[in-house]
C-alpha cells in the first residue's frame, strides 16, 4: 500500500512538501530550457517589481506574504546576479529601495512570453485534473488565515481530553483528594487556617450533613479537581455557596475548574436555589476570569471568612432575583 494511502490526510505536510519540490524542480529546469540563471524562489520578488516601481524589502515581504529576513536573503542574491539595484529613497536618504536592473529590466520583456508558455501548461494540468487545485488551495488559505491547524489542533485536543473527565458525585473514596487537592492549592500561595482545616478533614459535619454536596472530577479514573456546593445560613440571603474549588496543578487547559463549577451551579438551581455566593482572591487571576464568565458579578462590600479572601461574588440563578 502507498505510504499516503495508509497515512490519509496526517501527512498532508509532507505531501504538499514533496509536490513543492516536484514543481521547484520543474521550474528550475524550465529556467534553464529557456537559458536564464535564475531561481525559483526569486519569481515572487522579481514579479513584485516587474512595475518597475521602487520598493523597500518591507513592502515587498508584505506583498508576497514572505518573512523581511526571507525577503532580504532572495534580495542579496538577486543584487549578486544583477537582476536588481538598490536605489535611495527620496523620502529617507537613509533608507535603500529595491528596484530593477537594466538586466532585470530585459529578463521581465522576455519572461512575459515565456510565463505563457508555463500559463499554457498548467492549464493543460488544470484541465486534465478532476479537481480545481487553484480554488482549493485559495479556500485552504483562507481557512488557515480564520483559523490555523495547530490551533484546531489545540482545540481538538482540548475537546477529546475534556471529554476524558468526568464529574461525579463525592464518596467516601474522595476524602483524601477532596483534603489533599485543596490542602496543595491553598498552601500553593497562602497557609491552610484552622477554618480550613475544620472542613476540609470534616466534609460530611461542615458541608453534607447541612445540606450541601461536593462535586469531584475524575481524569482517567483519578481524582484531579473537586468543588462544593454549600448550604447557607438564611440571614446571609443566599442560598448556596460555590466554596472549595480545587484542581490539580499539574492538570492544564482541560476545562476541569469550569466543568466542576457548571456541576455545582446546575445542581443549585435544580434544588431551586435563587442565589449563589463564593468568596475568593484577586490574586487567582484565571479562577476570578472563569467566575465572571460563569456570570458571577463582583459584590461592593464583603466581609471576608478567610484572611487571604478579598473578593465576594455573587449569581442571581434567575431573572426575577431583585437581590
Amino acid at each position: 500500500m502507498d505510504f499516503f494511502e495508509k497515512t490519509g490526510k496526517l501527512a498532508i505536510g509532507s505531501r504538499l512538501r514533496i509536490l513543492t519540490d516536484i514543481i521547484t524542480r520543474d521550474a528550475a529546469a524550465i529556467y534553464e530550457l529557456y537559458g536564464l540563471d535564475f531561481k525559483p524562489k526569486w519569481f515572487p520578488v522579481f514579479y513584485s517589481l516587474v512595475d518597475e516601481k521602487p520598493q523597500s524589502i518591507t513592502m515587498i515581504a508584505k506583498e508576497i506574504g514572505q518573512s523581511h529576513p526571507s525577503v532580504s536573503t532572495i534580495v542579496k542574491e538577486m543584487l549578486s546576479k544583477e537582476i536588481v539595484t538598490e536605489v535611495e529613497d527620496p523620502e529617507d536618504r537613509r533608507r535603500s529601495l529595491i528596484c530593477l536592473s537594466e538586466k532585470g529590466k530585459r529578463i521581465a520583456h522576455e519572461l512575459i512570453v515565456w510565463l505563457r508558455d508555463v500559463d499554457r501548461a498548467v492549464e493543460q494540468i488544470s484541465d486534465e485534473s478532476e479537481h480545481d487545485l487553484w480554488g482549493a488551495i485559495a479556500d485552504w488559505e483562507r481557512l488557515l488565515a480564520q483559523k490555523s491547524l495547530l490551533q484546531r489542533v489545540k482545540d481538538i485536543k482540548k475537546e477529546r481530553e475534556s471529554g476524558e473527565v468526568e464529574i461525579v458525585p463525592f464518596s467516601d473514596c474522595h476524602r483524601e483528594a477532596f483534603y489533599e487537592l485543596n490542602r496543595q492549592w491553598i498552601e500553593r500561595y497562602w497557609s491552610l487556617e484552622p477554618h480550613d482545616i475544620e472542613v476540609l478533614e470534616n466534609p460530611d459535619k461542615h458541608i453534607l450533613s447541612q445540606g450541601g454536596y461536593i462535586f469531584v472530577a475524575l481524569y482517567s479514573g483519578r481524582p484531579v479537581g473537586v468543588c462544593s456546593l454549600c448550604k447557607m445560613d438564611s440571614s446571609t440571603g443566599y442560598d448556596y455557596e460555590l466554596a472549595k474549588l480545587a484542581v490539580d496543578t499539574t492538570i492544564l487547559r482541560k476545562g476541569i475548574g469550569r466543568r466542576l463549577c457548571e456541576a455545582v451551579i446546575s445542581k443549585a438551581r435544580s434544588l431551586g436555589a435563587t442565589t449563589l455566593f463564593l468568596e475568593s482572591n484577586t490574586r487567582l487571576k484565571p479562577a476570578i476570569a472563569l467566575y465572571r464568565k460563569l456570570g458571577f458579578k463582583e459584590l461592593p462590600e464583603f466581609h471576608p471568612a478567610y484572611a487571604r479572601g478579598d473578593i465576594q461574588m455573587d449569581m442571581k440563578l434567575r431573572e426575577d432575583v431583585n437581590k
